[in-house]
């Protein structure tokens, strides 16, 4: 795995530069998925505008006004903030070890975050001088949905975060508890439902204010949604980020961290007990080894192992035992036992359908229909990969279902529900 890119260049290339540790795998990789989002929006949003499903909505704006006390404080904040954080992180050595803890922390360097700040401050003053007039003038601009795709990326992108770290606290609220301010600091810990209904919510929120057609949104939002899932769950895999499957008893992992067939002699029961107490963490809610929750399947000649087992070696969360031969003082540890690697599943099954959904989406004319698809495509994906996955189980009714479970379960209801009103509604307005 690779929790950041200097194990990338140094595996790729032999390459040891310590200045590539600062950027994480999973960090990246999320920014990709909002950038393909984005694309995706903007293309479906200008479809439709073509189309004449939208309307554009008209903004005064006043041209030649002088930079505000307001604007340019807003600028020299952000720019200490690069400064003490990234830029004095690097010139200090802390991201080079250890990025996410320093983020995290108090640390920083003042210098370099004045000196940032100042030329943000700087930058923001002259763009505004250069368009300075003698007598600002007021303009009224027309703003399609298309002009709005980089607020309601920023809006997802900070929602879908929040929400995201709030239904993981729910999912792992004994955790939590346990030492609040860490788990909010925390880089990671993130819950793919959560950040999709609070988005959501905001999203519609935001197209209410700006009079942007609900059901034209949700459908242009669908693709998107599907390919930023497939490449979220893409960084979960190259970074290991412990959304990993249960274990495949048939393999074990050796002190090297190769993956090998589990014998009589070094097999899954034997690996248990040797690391009961790692064990016992990776599992969360069992409290005896005989019930540890495991498959066994040995993959046929002609796939990979690592299709079906994988050790997760130098994981970004640090799970696991350490590998014996591993130099690296962080990002060192392996899984003792390997688990089926569900993060590499969806991104493929995601990406497939993501392909099913753009193809597919001319063709289908009913509003609100092509939203409808894609809940019912994600309830159904995610609802099959949870019954290998590790997840925090509820007791109800008899039944211990995942918090996956349950919402993939109600989105693809919701799904079926939307595809059958929007139709009703389209056959017979009255009706419906």
């Amino acid at each position: 795995m690779y929790p950041n890119l200097y194990f990338a260049l140094k595996q790729w290339f032999g390459v040891e530069w310590q200045w590539a540790r600062i950027f994480n795998s999973f960090g990246l990789l999320l920014a990709l998925s909002f950038v393909c989002a984005a694309i995706v929006l903007h293309k479906e949003f200008k479809r439709k505008k073509a189309q004449g499903f939208f309307e554009p909505m008209y903004d005064t704006v006043v041209v030649g006004k002088p930079a505000s006390i307001a604007e340019l404080l807003v600028q020299f904040i952000v720019g200490f903030f690069i400064g003490y954080k990234f830029i004095g992180g690097f010139v200090d050595g802390g991201l080079q070890l250890n990025a996410q803890s320093y983020i995290a922390s108090k640390q920083g360097n003042i210098w370099c975050g004045l000196a940032i700040g100042a030329v943000f401050t700087y930058l923001k003053w002259h763009e505004k001088n250069k368009q300075k007039l003698d007598v600002p003038i007021t303009k009224k601009i027309a703003l399609w949905p298309h002009d709005r795709v980089g607020d309601i990326t920023i809006l997802a992108a900070i929602s879908g975060l929040l929400g995201a770290k709030f239904f993981h606290f729910l999912e792992n609220w004994s955790t939590f508890i346990k030492d609040p301010w860490g788990n909010i600091t925390a880089f990671g810990g993130l819950t793919f439902y959560g950040g999709l209904i609070v988005a959501a919510i905001v999203l519609l929120w935001y197209a209410y204010s700006k009079k942007i057609p609900w059901k034209h949104l949700v459908d242009a939002v669908a693709p998107g949604l599907m390919i930023a899932y497939a490449v979220g769950r893409l960084g979960c895999q190259i970074s290991g980020d412990g959304d990993w499957g249960i274990f495949n008893s048939a393999y074990i992992s050796t002190p090297d961290a190769k993956v090998v067939l589990a014998d009589s002699t070094n097999n899954f029961d034997k690996a248990l007990t040797k690391n009961a107490e790692y064990t016992q963490y990776f599992n969360r809610i069992k409290e005896e080894l005989a019930i540890v929750p495991h498959k066994s399947f040995a993959a046929p000649s002609y796939l990979p192992t690592w299709l079906v087992a994988m050790n997760y070696t130098h994981n970004v969360n640090e799970e696991g035992v350490r590998i014996s031969n591993s130099k690296e003082e962080q990002f060192a540890t392996m899984l003792p036992v390997p688990v089926f690697p569900t993060p590499l599943y969806e991104f493929v099954i995601c990406s497939i359908l993501f392909l099913i959904l753009w193809l597919r989406r001319k063709a289908i004319t009913t509003p609100g229909v092509l939203f409808g698809i894609y809940l019912m495509m994600n309830g159904a994906e995610r609802f099959i990969v949870e019954k290998i996955r590790v997840n925090t189980e509820y007791h109800l009714l008899g039944f211990r279902p995942s918090q996956a479970e349950l919402i993939s379960t109600a989105l693809f209801v919701l799904g079926a529900v939307i595809i059958w009103r929007c139709k009703a509604k389209k056959t017979n307005p009255q009706t419906a």
